[in-house]
């Protein structure tokens, strides 16, 4: 069973996260916030698996939780956000968020996302990822993020992360198996120490191993 907690201002839209996801087979909402620093304290009493975090709320927005709230749980926080807000998308992905998604998502999509992101994965369209390089190259200089110890063909499978590729478009772009870009993946994540695909990608652009020309 996938536990769930949505935070979001707006009282009728919880209420329609909480029928989709009660709904769905293998998932369910074990508690509801209306800002963020609501949604801390639900977190820490809820211990869910995954959360879905409106970013724009009165008092504590949705950036500041799903930071505080990645400092202490190992939820998978997935950010609620619409096209004028994609200024924050690179904020939110600092601050520890696994993923995005619209909030006009269909619902059969907004369910799949919380599988994914409850599967450890980070849900990052190639559309998003590209928007977030074009930000970060524009307002941001490379981190001091280093790639020591990390091999050629890991830095080659961190780009094409970075660019937004999947495994399966990896594994034919590189020509290897799946199994072999999932143990890339698996060493990336320990040697940059990143909980997550969404961290490997913050990795790349910091470490200036990705920008937008590249």
């Amino acid at each position: 069973m996938i536990d769930v907690v949505v935070v979001d201002d707006q009282a009728l839209l919880r209420g329609s996260f909480r029928v989709l996801v009660d709904s769905a087979p293998g998932l369910r909402v074990v508690g509801e916030a209306g800002d963020g620093a609501e949604a801390v304290s639900v977190v820490r009493s809820a211990s869910p698996d995954v959360v879905l975090m409106d970013i724009r709320m009165p008092g504590v927005d949705g950036i500041t939780a799903t930071r505080e709230i990645s400092s202490f749980s190992t939820a998978r926080v997935l950010i609620l956000t619409t096209f004028d807000l994609d200024e924050y998308v690179y904020s939110a992905l600092r601050a520890g968020a696994s993923g995005f998604l619209l909030k006009d998502t269909p619902p059969a999509d907004l369910l799949a996302a919380i599988r994914v992101v409850a599967a450890g994965d980070a849900l990052l369209s190639p559309s998003v990822t590209r928007r977030l390089v074009a930000e970060f190259s524009r307002t941001h200089s490379p981190r001091a993020v280093r790639l020591d110890g990390i091999t050629e063909r890991e830095q080659e499978v961190l780009t094409l992360i970075a660019r937004g590729l999947s495994n399966a478009e990896i594994m034919r772009e590189l020509h290897l198996s799946v199994g072999t870009v999932k143990t890339h993946i698996g060493r990336l994540l320990h040697k940059l120490q990143a909980r997550d695909r969404a961290q490997l990608v913050i990795a790349a652009y910091e470490s200036g191993l990705v920008t937008a020309r590249s």
